[in-house]
């Protein structure tokens, strides 16, 4: 392969979907007339070309970093110029992203990370406004006249490290008109940003976490709808759960400028809920409210927060994004309840917890048939019932229908299309389930389930290097994820990756215990404990902690086979293939691929019972992890 150098210019057009429902042909004309008297003229003068157009956007190289900003910082002019003359509602936006990286040259083409790091930096980046690489940062910050304010790592799909981003900050001189003098020349615009903490319980009972947890997660993906807001991803946020805070030091780290923070306290049937709007650059109070409403109004308490914020950043809602606004998942908050609920147990996922899990889910879709999410959360419980704990009662074709109706009541969920990418792994439509965890990542890239499940598909594909990019992304999602970490620690083994490897286990392991502190009746974080303990060397430890999961879940399948790992790890051979024989007779018939690739049972597969166990089964699988 033909590699090279160079700096990519990745544009596209904000809100292209919304301008098109309003006027197509006219929103057509004008950015086919913008391609023709700026895109392609400006990148030309430049010394850059255009290799690939996609409907509303661009890639384009440049042999100079500078002449890509210079180039971006003039499309941008040129854009605002034209948006002035064209009524309101009709202008349109770009966003651009520019990444210096080695690309894969193919022809007239270019791919690799160079690339692609250009396309997310451009999903970071302001209506309006350009966002670029520390590479491009530092390569330019002295040769060209513009400042560039960091933002602060950012992780992004596909994308094993975090990149370092920074905005750039420019002025817009408009043209002097007769007999009138010229004023300073205002910024280009902006999306204001703004993190929404976790909400505070204030119900003086921990277990009502996950109702305040819920609260907060809605709005958050309330104001994502939002072109003209740029809001802190969840996982981000989330990590400043529980712990003493300054906000303006809170919105300096996050890179945000607004900070929404507040507390909820639900009683019976009454809730209170605050919240309080937080300039970060002098911790002065922009908006406070506090609603003291019966429970069933909480889905309107969500709403006025939302067109708060809304009109105290006096950010303007495109038709497509009020009509997204007005729509609630469920007008029933017992189904919501029961939702948030389910959702919190099958984040536990031992075996117990899923069944409970799934009673949660199918009570929601009971009380609200049209509750697309319950469906979803269903369609999960059962694919992890039938694959990693052999419930021989719960079919493909019944998980694969439960998925469809979910994605018949909403076709955007992206949990339904995760839940029905994991049933077609399992039925091994390999195809088809990877066209709908890819579908899943772009309706939301921050789905834990989407990247854990995908990453899930990689490992049985011996695709370590791809499995590696979801778990660390899943790990990142969810700060009480201890699954993903641990099974890091097999897959920096295979990719031969020591220090990493020992990284994943510690993170591992410190939430296990973090959980299993909370939930000593949950047996998974003792399973995953025991196997970072055990890539760790700490053999005692790990004993203790495996002889406590099968204290806790004696006859489960998963947890056996976890204990098995352990022991192979451990040097203690005897004790995990007694565990292997009793686990494998269970198997389910798609296991075969993770048994295969699991490293840590590679101390064992020498050992005579396990050659002849392996003769025993031949063709036929074990459970996972």
């Amino acid at each position: 392969m033909e590699r090279k150098l160079a700096a990519i210019l990745a544009a596209d057009v904000v809100a292209y979907s919304a301008l098109m429902e309003a006027d197509e042909a006219g929103t057509f004309d004008r950015l086919k007339a913008r391609r023709e008297e700026l895109f392609g003229p400006e990148i030309n003068k430049h010394h850059g070309r255009i290799f690939k157009l996609m409907g509303d956007g661009l890639l384009a190289e440049f042999g100079s970093v500078v002449d890509a900003v210079e180039c971006a910082v003039t499309l941008q002019r040129g854009m605002a110029e034209r948006n002035a003359s064209v009524p309101e509602g009709q202008g349109i936006e770009l966003r651009i992203g520019i990444n210096l990286g080695e690309v894969i040259v193919e022809g007239e083409d270019r791919y690799g990370e160079g690339v692609n790091v250009a396309a997310r930096l451009q999903q970071l980046a302001e209506p309006g406004g350009i966002c670029v690489s520390g590479k491009v940062s530092k390569e330019v910050e002295k040769k060209l006249a513009f400042s560039f304010e960091p933002m602060g790592e950012q992780r992004m799909k596909n994308i094993a490290e975090p990149i370092a981003c920074y905005r750039v900050s420019l002025q817009i001189a408009p043209p002097p008109q007769p007999g009138r003098p010229l004023s300073a020349a205002p910024e280009l615009p902006k999306r204001a940003t703004i993190a929404v903490l976790p909400f505070n319980n204030m119900s003086g009972d921990p277990e009502q976490d996950y109702f305040s947890d819920g609260i907060t997660e809605d709005i958050i993906t309330d104001l994502s709808k939002i072109s003209g807001l740029h809001v802190v991803a969840r996982n981000t946020a989330f990590t400043y759960k529980g712990k003493p805070m300054n906000v303006q030091q809170t919105a300096q780290e996050l890179g945000t400028r607004f900070v929404l923070e507040g507390s909820v306290r639900k009683a019976g049937s009454r809730v209170r809920v605050t919240g309080q709007l937080i300039d970060g650059k002098d911790g002065s109070h922009v908006w406070a409210d506090r609603y003291d409403r019966e429970l069933t109004d909480i889905f309107a308490i969500q709403d006025e927060i939302t067109h708060a914020i809304v009109d105290q950043l006096k950010v303007k809602l495109l038709p497509g994004e009020k009509k997204a606004l007005a729509a609630t998942p469920t007008e029933n908050i017992e189904a919501y309840t029961y939702y948030l609920r389910g959702r919190q147990f099958s984040h536990m996922c031992s075996k117990s917890y899923v069944l409970l899990a799934r009673r949660m889910f199918s009570k929601a879709a009971d009380l609200d048939p049209n509750y697309a999410r319950a469906y979803a959360g269903i369609a999960d419980c059962d694919s992890i019932l039938h694959s990693w704990h052999h419930e021989t009662d719960v079919s493909i074709d019944g998980i694969l229908a439960m998925s469809a109706k979910a994605l018949a009541l909403d076709p955007n969920l992206a949990e339904a299309h995760a839940s029905r990418g994991l049933a077609l792994q399992f039925s091994e439509r390999n195809e088809e389930a990877i066209a709908e965890f890819e579908h899943a990542l772009v309706l939301d890239p921050n789905l834990y389930e989407a990247n854990y499940f995908y990453a899930r598909f990689f490992f049985k594909q011996a695709d370590f290097q791809k499995a590696a990019e979801f778990l660390e992304r899943a790990a990142q999602i969810r700060s009480d994820d201890y699954r993903s970490p641990v099974l890091l620690t097999a897959v920096y083994r295979s990719l031969g990756r020591p220090v990493e490897r020992e990284r994943s286990a510690r993170l591992g392991l410190e939430r296990a215990e973090r959980e299993l502190n909370l939930h000593p009746e949950n047996s998974g974080p003792a399973q995953f404990g025991a196997l970072a303990l055990a890539h760790l060397g700490e053999r005692d430890r790990a004993k203790d902690w495996a002889a406590r999961t099968l204290a806790i879940d004696p006859d489960d399948l998963v947890a056996q086979y976890n204990i098995a790992c352990v022991y192979s790890q451990l040097g203690d051979l005897d004790s995990a293939m007694d565990l292997l024989e009793k686990v494998l007779p269970h198997r389910s018939s798609e296991q075969i691929l993770w048994f295969k690739n699991d490293s840590d049972l590679d101390p064992v597969r020498s050992h005579p019972r396990y050659q002849k166990l392996l003769g025993s089964i031949g063709d036929q699988r074990a459970p996972t992890k």
